[in-house]
Formats: structure tokens, C-alpha cells, sequence
């Protein structure tokens, strides 16, 4: 059996070591300028946030995404079973199953609004009409975004586009800009959550001081989800560096991705897994079940990862090759897993009493 990953985090470290020199050496040592600085030098990210002509605070800069969200790998952290709708769960299921061979990005094509708030660096250039977005590719293409803020409304008829269509008025100081129109061809994340045509996406920014953006998104699809999605990303400004351009060029690798195999575990028998596993004390994991997944939960980090089975006891986490390895007793009972992951390994063992109501046939938490 053959399984090859998409591995995003792997493609941004090879690219930016092989561009990272020629790149910076362009603008070596340059400051930005405008930029209130300490006395040593260093910005004063605590300066009050800059005005533009018309008295609107100027979003203008580069603004670097938080590290690590939890949003970034699955956009449906937070919710619950039964909140994605049947059709959508199905569709996100084989997206995992399928270890994210048809990802879209697999295929240089864009990644989705949330995805440019939550991984990288994004400049915003701000004019009194409209705002233009430019996001690092990070293993994709650069995009451009444009938002007008010149009054219009969003089209009556719009036709589906990759990003949508972005208008927004200000609120005070905070600028919120709505997005519709989008094509259903991206994911939302990283895991393959699905989303129709009639995805519509608030976005507000509001310019805390000069060094910091707090940034809210709410995603809103009758057709996918039960209830709005809502996350924060809030931003730091980035000075004295510049934009790398990428340009994705794998698509010609694509054809390679052969997917998970066709092994499959029904819920029943993935319920034997469920429960919660102890890496050492006070960090815990807990795996639950998602129709024809186990989700793993890691309390450390807040990261929710779905895994395809492999084998009776080998899971596989989609797109980033995170691997899980069950450990079972002779009746049959998990004791225990391995997590190999691309920065360690880990043991997780189960509470005894988990493992004694397993044998047994009791209960296990076996739920999203």
C-alpha cells in the first residue's frame, strides 16, 4: 500500500530556505519609513494607530496572521454533532478518507478568505474608495483581494467567483466588509470542510494602536452549517521586510496524490477507540468519533484532528501525515496510542477504568 501526503507546512520550509537570501538581500537593511520607533530603534507598536486624510484609522501594512490557530487545520472546531449538515459531513468525510488528494490547493488553485487570516502575512493598502489585500502565497500563489468602501452594495446577481465580492462600510473605527458571490470549489480549511454558493463572510478590522489589529470573521452557509462560524485572528504589523512573491508550480505533482486506501471501520467499531489518553500528567488527549472518522483532540494546543483508519489499529491525519498508532490488549481492548507527528513522537495511554468498561461493552465517549 502506497500513501502519499500534500504537506503544506513542508513546501513553505523548502521554499522559503531556497528564496529566503536572494530575497531579503533586494532591501537589506532598509527601514520602513513613517514607522514610530523607541529610542532604540525598534517600532513602537504601541503608538496610537495612524489616521488617513478622511479621519478613518489607515489599515496600511504588513500584518502578520497569529501562530498555531486551531481554525487554520479545522474551521468546525467548535462545533458540535449535527451542526454540518448531512450532505456537507459526507463530502468532508471523503475529503479526509481520501487524505486530501483532490485538495484544491493541491492543484494551484486559491485558498478561501479564512484561510489568508489565520496563516502568514497579508499587506493591506487602504485608499479612500476601496481596500486591496495582497496575501503571501505561503506554498500557494500571491492573491489579490479588492473591498470597496466607496457606499456601493454587494450585486444583485453575482456570479461565483474564487474570493467573492467585498463591500464595506466603517462602524466608528472598525471597517466591516461583507463578502458573497464565492464559487463552492475551495475548502475551508486545511481538513477539506466543504461550503456552498451561498457561503457569505463578516469581516471586521479595527486598528487597536499602531502594532496590533483585532480581527473577527463570522462565516454564515445555510446549506453546510447549522449556526455561524466565528473566529478571531488578530494581527501584528510587520516592518522592515517585505512580501516574498510564490508562485505555485505543483500542480504538475497532483496527479501523484493516490489517496487513503479503502479500509474502512463503522461507528461501532470506532467507538472502541474512543476515550480519553494521558501523554503525561495534566496533558490529555481525547479521541471521539464523527461518522466514519476518529477526531483526535489535543487539550495542549486546542487542535482537532480528523484521522482515516489505515488498519485495525493505524490512523492517518489528512493533508499533514500525522500518524496514530493504537495499542490493543488480548481482549481486544485499546490501551494506549502513539502519535508521530513531524516535530516528535508521543505515547498516550488510556485510563484503566476506560479500558476495563471497553471490555466490557460499556460506554465511550463517542461523539464529536
Amino acid at each position: 500500500m502506497k500513501i502519499k501526503f500534500f504537506c503544506a507546512a513542508a513546501t513553505v520550509t523548502t521554499l522559503a530556505l531556497l528564496l529566503s537570501a536572494p530575497l531579503e538581500a533586494q532591501w537589506l537593511n532598509f527601514k520602513t519609513p513613517g514607522i514610530p520607533r523607541t529610542a532604540d530603534g525598534k517600532p513602537d507598536v504601541s503608538a496610537p494607530a495612524p489616521r488617513a486624510a478622511d479621519g478613518k484609522p489607515d489599515l496600511s501594512g504588513i500584518w502578520r496572521a497569529p501562530a498555531n490557530s486551531p481554525y487554520l487545520r479545522n474551521i468546525a472546531v467548535d462545533l458540535k454533532s449535527g451542526e454540518i449538515l448531512p450532505p456537507a459531513q459526507a463530502l468532508y468525510e471523503q475529503h479526509v478518507l481520501d487524505l486530501g488528494a483532490d485538495s484544491p490547493r493541491a492543484h494551484c488553485l486559491p485558498d478561501p478568505p479564512p484561510y489568508y487570516h489565520l496563516a502568514g502575512m497579508s499587506r493591506i493598502v487602504q485608499t479612500p474608495a476601496l481596500m486591496v489585500i495582497i496575501n503571501e502565497g505561503n506554498s500557494n500563489s500571491n492573491v489579490t483581494r479588492t473591498m470597496f468602501t466607496d457606499g456601493r452594495a454587494l450585486p444583485e446577481e453575482m456570479d461565483p467567483t474564487w474570493l467573492g465580492y467585498s463591500v464595506g462600510p466603517w462602524e466608528g473605527d472598525t471597517l466591516v466588509v461583507t463578502t458573497a458571490g464565492f464559487n463552492d470549489r475551495t475548502w475551508l480549511d486545511f481538513v477539506g470542510h466543504p461550503h456552498s454558493e451561498a457561503l457569505r463572510i463578516t469581516e471586521r478590522f479595527h486598528r487597536r494602536d499602531f502594532g496590533h489589529m483585532d480581527f473577527e470573521m463570522t462565516l454564515e452557509d445555510p446549506r453546510t452549517f447549522t449556526k455561524p462560524i466565528t473566529f478571531k485572528a488578530d494581527k501584528t504589523l510587520v516592518v522592515d521586510t517585505e512580501l516574498f512573491e510564490t508562485i505555485c508550480e505543483y500542480e504538475q505533482h497532483a496527479q501523484h496524490l493516490v489517496g487513503g486506501n479503502r479500509f474502512r471501520l463503522n461507528r461501532e467499531a470506532l467507538a472502541r477507540y474512543a476515550g480519553t489518553y494521558e501523554f503525561a500528567p495534566g496533558r490529555e488527549a481525547v479521541i471521539t468519533v464523527d461518522g466514519e472518522l476518529l477526531v483526535l483532540h489535543l487539550g495542549a494546543t486546542g487542535e482537532v484532528e480528523p484521522l482515516a483508519a489505515q488498519s485495525e489499529t493505524s490512523f492517518t491525519a489528512a493533508l499533514f501525515g500525522d500518524q496514530v498508532e493504537f495499542v490493543k490488549d488480548s481482549g481486544g481492548a485499546m490501551t494506549g496510542f502513539t502519535l508521530r507527528t513531524g516535530t516528535g513522537t508521543g505515547l498516550g495511554n488510556r485510563a484503566l477504568t476506560e479500558q476495563k468498561a471497553v471490555r466490557k461493552g460499556g460506554p465511550a465517549p463517542a461523539s464529536r
